[in-house]
């Protein structure tokens, strides 16, 4: 049986290792990405492309595992729904970053289904702080039973509810503070909703504590003439890349990667943003996978 302290070393988001430069792992860039280590630290894998599957699936996986360290970024957790728990997806589940090596692993700020209905979609919350206790107690349950450090993100959101108490980066805030955990924030989301519902991206940074976020996406969106949709189906505009370069100046982020999920382009057409990408990360942190094998203390030391 675990102690106690144990537990909370091997589950604290403060014990993840520091990465570098990712991408997320797509079937048609799967042989580029897996020979572009020049470019990449890490890959980060969505568990529900490969649990309960055989065949190509698990070839890729394990492909992968060989190049890199996989982090994994689901989709379908529903952490603020008020189902309880399915016992068989989180065996799998745990199975599946068992598996990987994933030394922490993320899903959204949001729900996705309600009385056992999912909706493929990432459904916003009230914000109130019934809803904050109430997602706090799910994630807490859910690093004991996993036992891996939990990462939340912030999602984007295209409506908002006459309930809300709170605005959205102090219910990130809250909800992490109380759930002990790490924030996997998200610099486009940021810019869209502040582009869709008013408000100062660089107010909304001042509000979360920058100190736990562990890993950072940035990616692309479109723009319509009602507003901006997250598609991650474009370049990253300037605008996040100037909000990105400002968090990577005050924050130690274990990792940052870009999401391409649809409009997927060829690789080369990509490595401009990934190199991109690099060059900022080791102007701001200076530390990859490689320099995170040294001892921490002279990891410490680099970042002073």
């Amino acid at each position: 049986m675990i102690q106690s302290s144990e537990k909370k070393k091997r589950t604290g988001f403060q014990e993840c290792p520091v990465l570098g430069v990712g991408l997320g792992l797509r079937r048609p860039l799967v042989d580029e990405t897996l020979t572009s280590t020049d470019l990449l630290d890490w890959v980060e894998v969505t568990p529900e492309n490969y649990m309960g599957k055989g065949g190509r699936s698990q070839e890729i996986l394990a492909q992968a595992k060989e190049v890199y360290p996989l982090v994994s970024h689901g989709v379908s957790l529903s952490i603020g729904s008020v189902d309880p728990w399915d016992s068989e997806y989180l065996r799998q589940f745990r199975e599946f970053l068992d598996v990987a090596q994933s030394p922490w692993f993320s899903d959204h700020l949001c729900f996705s289904g309600v009385d056992g209905v999912y909706f493929h979609d990432l459904i916003p919350l009230p914000r109130t702080k019934e809803t904050v206790a109430h997602c706090a107690a799910r994630i807490r349950e859910l690093r004991d039973r996993l036992e891996k450090p939990v990462l939340v993100e912030n999602v984007s959101y295209y409506l908002r509810y006459p309930e809300d108490e709170l605005s959205e980066a102090d219910f990130v805030a809250e909800v992490i503070e109380q759930a002990d955990c790490g924030l996997l924030l998200d610099v486009n989301n940021v810019y869209v909703n502040t582009q869709n519902h008013g408000g100062d991206p660089y107010a909304y940074f001042s509000r979360i504590p920058l100190e736990r976020v562990v890993q950072i996406h940035t990616a692309g969106h479109h723009k319509y003439p009602e507003g901006l949709v997250d598609t991650h189906g474009s370049e990253v505009c300037e605008d996040v890349w100037t909000l990105l370069a400002w968090v990577l100046e005050r924050s130690r982020p274990c990792g940052v990667m870009i999401e391409r999920d649809t409009y997927i382009p060829a690789f080369e057409e990509l490595k401009p943003e990934i190199q991109r990408l690099r060059q900022l990360w080791e102007a701001t942190q200076g530390t990859t996978l490689r320099e995170s094998e040294k001892p921490l203390a002279d990891q410490q030391e680099a970042l002073v």
